[in-house]
């Protein structure tokens, strides 16, 4: 039996960075929607509705793109996912910019920036599942929990570290369009990066021997080179292609989870800005607005990396435990931000939800991928990314529609769903071998 090689650091940085680019940019214009919707006089719900068609296609397409990874290898799928970003956010930019100058209409610039939207959401979707099946097939059993906290520490970190820093990118001549330029640059950094630091894994059957003269190599050649699970270890192409059904009993109580959680993570997120906005009065004044709702996702992002980067590898949570506590923790935030009407409420409220959030996530992604077997972690990885889109399909429009409608309907709803994650949980989230 042979062991997996532990990632070169320079790698991990590269990887760390592919997921948390496209998270801090995808989110970084949440903060800005307030804004966007009293710049162009549109209806909050509308500027929510923007996001719901890239959300859905991010869940048609991230299992496929997973499972091409398998055969094209995961380097080149990253790439993908990177040019997609990157396209995306410089469109939506410019189409942004365009509208809020007068020189296009608001419907005219939503129906564009939607359009424009979809190239994160069908071709985005590559990176994170193949960045989660490279660090997955290359890491042992015992040691996968630690290394996926780390890659969803980056996307959790990426969606309040967006938000956050984009109103220090209002300059002229962008405005509001600003943040969305900047990130479409950082993208492209990364994607260099990438080609620069991460050798090509493209897998070619015949290789296969010589691939494993190399001790760099995480991949094993024979039946007999597999772990005591029958795992087969490194990131050898499987000879057919995996397709797990969502019904899986191994893995669907922790995708339930996921999607539970993830629709409540989506709401919360969705909606805070908006709150921030109309509780400290700043409707009419939108660059107050970003700045305001962007420094209480900084608070937030200080929580989530405390979540992440601290309590878990400091009290050695298991994947169930970081659910479970971290939904209750989500839970005590989102009822604190509820009730609250200063800025300091709304922050303690939402810096104790990301906290709760901040273990919730890599609980329910290390869950997920150690109830499966190595060679599966291709279909998983995509299972776990559509799970995560699905969130924001609908959830955040949801939200901000109940906002409008009844403050308070939007945060039972949200308390609702954590009380019912955290009850049905403790039953129904079983423990892989060798996780706790």
């Amino acid at each position: 039996m042979s062991a997996v090689q532990a990632i070169p650091n320079s790698r991990v940085v590269v990887l760390f960075l592919v997921m948390l680019v496209a998270a801090a940019g995808n989110t970084a214009m949440q903060s800005a929607l307030p804004a966007i919707a009293s710049e162009l006089d549109m209806p909050d719900v509308w500027v929510s509705l923007a996001f719901s068609w890239s959300a859905l296609l991010w869940v048609i397409t991230a299992p496929k793109w997973a499972r091409l990874s398998d055969r094209r290898g995961r380097k080149q799928l990253m790439s993908i996912g990177i040019i997609g970003f990157v396209a995306s956010m410089g469109m939506c930019g410019l189409v942004l910019w365009l509208g809020l100058a007068g020189l296009i209409g608001p419907v005219v610039t939503f129906i564009l920036f939607a359009l424009f939207r979809s190239l994160y959401g069908g071709f985005g979707s590559a990176a994170p599942p193949a960045v989660q099946a490279y660090v997955a097939a290359r890491t042992e059993r015992a040691e996968r929990t630690k290394a996926l906290s780390m890659l969803a520490s980056s996307f959790g970190v990426g969606t309040v570290i967006g938000p956050a820093t984009a109103h220090y990118f209002l300059f002229p001549p962008f405005g509001l369009a600003g943040p969305l330029i900047m990130f479409a640059a950082f993208g492209v950094a990364v994607l260099i990066a990438l080609h620069v630091q991460l050798p090509n894994d493209t897998p070619r059957f015949e290789a296969r021997g010589a691939v494993a003269t190399y001790p760099n190599s995480a991949s094993m050649n024979s039946p007999d080179d597999e772990d005591v699970d029958g795992d087969a270890l490194g990131s050898v192409l499987p000879t057919r292609e995996i397709r797990l059904p969502w019904r899986d009993d191994r893995m669907a109580s922790w995708l339930i989870a996921g999607l539970i959680g993830g629709h409540a993570q989506a709401i919360i997120l969705g909606v805070v800005g908006f709150l921030v906005r109309d509780r400290l009065g700043l409707h009419d004044r939108p660059w107050q607005a970003v700045q305001a709702s962007g420094s209480v996702m900084l608070i937030g992002a200080m929580a989530t990396l405390l979540a992440q980067w601290g309590l878990i590898p400091m009290l050695s949570l298991a994947a169930r435990s970081s659910v479970l506590w971290g939904a209750g923790l989500a839970l005590v935030g989102t009822i604190l931000t509820g009730i609250s009407h200063d800025f300091y409420g709304i922050s303690t409220g939402f810096a104790i939800a990301s906290l709760g959030f901040g273990l919730f996530r890599p609980g329910f992604t290390a869950g997920a991928s150690l109830a499966v077997h190595r060679h599966e972690q291709g279909d998983v990885a995509g299972k776990i990314a559509s799970i995560n889109g699905a969130a924001y399909i609908f959830a955040p429009a949801v939200g901000v529609a109940l906002f409008n409608y009844w403050e308070p309907a939007t945060f039972i709803l949200i308390s609702a769903s954590l009380l019912f994650l955290i009850i049905w949980g403790r039953r129904a989230l079983v423990v892989p071998d060798g996780a706790q």
